[in-house]
């Protein structure tokens, strides 16, 4: 969901991994999540649903990828460049995804999905329920923690803290993350620091850090750490899906899948150099985030009004296809040009904002 820094080799596994984790993550809701407890679509897959059921960890992946993004992009930038880069990578897409899902959820969408012009207002933020809405599409709920991690890393950036204490603010953020996963269970520090996640954004940036810095004894035993409380906040997602699914996926299975995961990161950085870069493979990682934007919501409307016509699995499939072209077009046609010129008008608005600021605060200043 990420792009990859200016001046800077580009990785092709990386975006060939993030696509795997929005597959993974389309799969779930498919093959498993729309006929379960909701009961958004209409029949079951009860062959697929065993494995569709692990799909929910595409968003951990997505997590780990971002902390080693985020961490690639911001050793490159100063906070005002990096507020504007990760604001003009997310805000464009999502804005083009929210509007089409509310489109057609206002215009097909009833009795299953509804939605109103107040709720689309409120999600225009991308923090919905702080305006009392819910979002647009459930997805968007992991939007928001990269928004608060992007917020973190731009205020260290800000303070010099990330350049200077890196592995001293993470080792207090895995600290804050256990405390609170495994004893205080507080709501608020869950958003504020993104407990439940957080180790995951941390292995991801510390993946980057020895990668950039080479490896080194505090590294080392900071991602080790991340990996086993990743381990434990793992469960968290695994009670709500007991106890809102009647089905989860075991403990020791998720043990095994989080290996499978800080591997697959790792493993994508190693081999970086045995994918050469394309530009099939750069359009199949442009078109991630607007696939996880628009699949969910979109496409259990699709596959009910398909099935009838085709039978689940070709409207299910097709459902995928359809999915992967359309998001592949917005990338295209939309996303690239939309970020391209807010990129130039926001570098021109905040140089401009600076400047006027460093004039003031010259002008403030008494005279000697």
């Amino acid at each position: 969901m990420n792009t990859r820094p200016a001046g800077q080799d580009y990785i092709a596994t990386l975006d060939l991994l993030r696509l795997a984790a929005a597959l993974a993550v389309v799969l779930f809701h498919y093959f498993f999540r729309g006929a379960a407890a909701e009961g958004f679509l209409a029949e079951c897959y009860p062959l697929a649903a065993p494995f569709a059921l692990y799909g929910y960890l595409g968003v951990n992946l997505f997590f780990l990828i971002s902390g080693f993004v985020i961490a690639w992009s911001a050793e490159s930038r100063s906070w005002d460049q990096f507020a504007i880069a990760r604001f003009v990578r997310l805000y464009p897409g999502f804005l083009f995804c929210m509007t089409i899902t509310f489109a057609i959820v206002v215009l097909a969408g009833s009795p299953l999905l509804s939605a109103s012009f107040s709720q689309y207002a409120a999600n225009l933020s991308m923090f919905a329920p702080a305006f009392g809405q819910p979002f647009m599409d459930g997805v968007y709920w992991s939007i928001v923690l990269e928004l608060v991690f992007y917020g973190w890393v731009t205020l260290a950036l800000f303070t010099g803290l990330f350049q200077k204490r890196k592995l001293e603010l993470i080792f207090v953020w895995l600290t804050i993350s256990a405390l609170n996963e495994f004893f205080l269970g507080s709501g608020a520090a869950r958003l504020l620091f993104i407990t439940e996640f957080g180790p995951f954004f941390a292995a991801g940036v510390l993946v980057h850090h020895i990668h950039a810095h080479g490896r080194s004894l505090p590294a080392l035993l900071l991602l080790a750490a991340a990996f086993l409380i990743s381990c434990g906040t793992l469960s968290v997602t695994r009670h709500w899906m007991q106890n809102h699914y009647g089905i989860a996926v075991s403990s020791a299975n998720l043990v095994v899948a989080n290996v499978v995961m800080h591997a697959a990161l790792i493993g994508a950085v190693l081999l970086r150099h045995r994918v050469r870069p394309s530009a099939l493979i750069l359009a199949l990682g442009g078109l991630t985030y607007p696939l996880y934007l628009l699949h969910q919501n979109i496409g259990y409307l699709a596959i009910n009004a398909a099935t009838p016509v085709v039978g689940k699995w070709f409207a299910a499939v097709g459902c995928v296809a359809l999915m992967l072209f359309v998001s592949w077009a917005i990338w295209r046609s939309c996303e690239r040009p939309a970020q391209r010129l807010l990129r130039i008008w926001l570098g021109r608005a905040v140089d401009i904002g600076l400047a006027r600021f460093r004039r003031v605060s010259t002008e403030a200043q008494p005279a000697e």
